[in-house]
């Protein structure tokens, strides 16, 4: 241990004194490792922020729901012709949850495009009218002081909307539009919540900040001649996906009487499938971000390692007398790779501390873009921490260890006549 110490303190009176005379181009080599270390960081930070901004916008209609909607069959079956119209009818929902175990949730949806008026502000948007399941599902959470369906206002019919933000401030401006009353195709509902806002990078039939939610059976009443317009379900568990798509085809293939493997016959959308495709998306994006990183680092690298070369050089001669003192190879190498370690540490924190510093300015900064949100913030991870570290550790120490497995190797003889 003391051995060890006393080598550590040789390296940094070593460093000290290459200081002095190669002051230039030990600053140049550090600020080249900086600007490595700054890249790589700043580039896997903005990497893991598009990641969580895609998972994140991908997860804004649901996590892991499915939208089914009428279809026609492409085939013939039971005698039947193809090209038949499969519609949705509100019975089927009953029958998917008492027959499809691997669903946990379900709701029809409704929807007309109908005026939606409060004073003198009249928004033609769609209207929806919902199971309460549905804004769970759909992530349709209220702001403060708002609420979102429920089961009493199903059974009781109530005349009660829930409003997306952006058609609530079409209407009511900044004002508070919870316990206000619209028109809805001229009939009174009271605004019992307004959606929070939110990032969706997947949608069917329009943005969710538009739209207002009525209960299906309020729908109903107004309109007795609507149709579902689509069943939103979602799996118990995203293994069973899979499953509950295929029982679904099969339950509803012998009450409408189509081919279970006819799947224009009902139309579906599986958001996991996108899910997926955007989150390997996001981990290409960053192992491509992290690659262009690591290159500029192993620039800075090398760098480091003409330096020791250089060191090596001029020390021929001392390197000599140790080794026809009967040094080991170890005492000549390990020198020159704590040297070459310790310039890799000072850049690697130089360029680290510069990149935290940018990362948490711009993470304060009030940007409301919807551009903005959609690439996301650069965030900094443990994972990112690790990588550098791992990457700088690797770049360093091999800068040091080549050139001075070259040292260790000199024959002393020569190296003594070396001028």
């Amino acid at each position: 241990m003391r051995f060890a110490a006393a080598e550590i303190a040789l390296v940094l009176r070593l460093f000290q004194a290459d200081l002095a005379h190669q002051r230039k181009r030990i600053a140049l080599t550090v600020i080249a490792i900086a600007w490595g270390t700054l890249s790589i960081v700043l580039l896997l930070s903005f990497g893991e922020g598009l990641k969580r901004s895609l998972s994140k916008g991908a997860r804004g209609m649901g996590e892991g729901v499915a939208v089914v909607w009428p279809g026609a069959t492409t085939r013939a079956f039971m005698g039947l012709p193809s090209g038949r119209r499969i519609a949705i009818r509100e019975e089927d929902a009953e029958l998917l949850r008492r027959c499809i175990p691997e669903i946990e949730t379900l709701s029809l949806e409704y929807a007309r495009h109908i005026p939606v008026t409060a004073g003198t502000k009249s928004v033609n948007t769609r209207v929806r009218g919902v199971e309460p399941e549905f804004g769970e599902m759909r992530n349709l959470h209220p702001q403060a002081g708002g609420r979102f369906l429920n089961a009493p206002d199903m059974a009781q019919k109530r005349r009660v909307v829930f409003l997306g933000e952006e058609l609530a401030r079409d209407l009511y401006g900044t004002e508070d539009a919870v316990g206000r009353a619209v028109q809805i195709n001229q009939s009174s509902f009271l605004v019992v919540g307004v959606a929070r806002k939110k990032l969706m990078m997947g949608m069917y039939s329009g943005h969710d900040r538009t739209q207002a939610t009525i209960p299906a059976t309020s729908f109903k009443a107004m309109h007795s001649d609507a149709e579902v317009g689509n069943l939103v379900y979602r799996p118990a568990r995203p293994e069973l996906s899979g499953r509950a798509k295929a029982e679904l085809y099969r339950v509803m293939g012998r009450k409408h009487h189509f081919d279970p493997e006819d799947t224009r016959a009902l139309g579906l959308w599986d958001t996991l499938e996108m899910q997926r495709i955007n989150r390997d998306v996001a981990v290409g994006v960053q192992i491509f971000l992290g690659i262009i990183g690591g290159l500029t680092l192993f620039v800075g690298g090398m760098g480091v390692a003409n330096i020791m070369y250089a060191v090596v050089k001029e020390r021929t001669r001392e390197i000599g007398v140790k080794m026809a003192l009967g040094a080991k190879a170890r005492q000549v190498m390990l020198p020159f790779v704590l040297e070459a370690l310790l310039m890799t540490v000072i850049g690697g924190i130089l360029g680290a501390a510069i990149a935290l510093l940018l990362i948490f300015g711009l993470a304060a900064l009030p940007l409301e873009n919807e551009a903005f949100d959609l690439l996301g913030r650069p965030t900094f991870s443990p994972v990112i921490a690790v990588t550098t570290a791992l990457v700088l550790g690797t770049i360093g120490a091999a800068a040091g260890y080549f050139p001075a497995r070259r040292a260790a190797f000199v024959d002393p003889a020569e190296s003594l006549r070396y001028e």
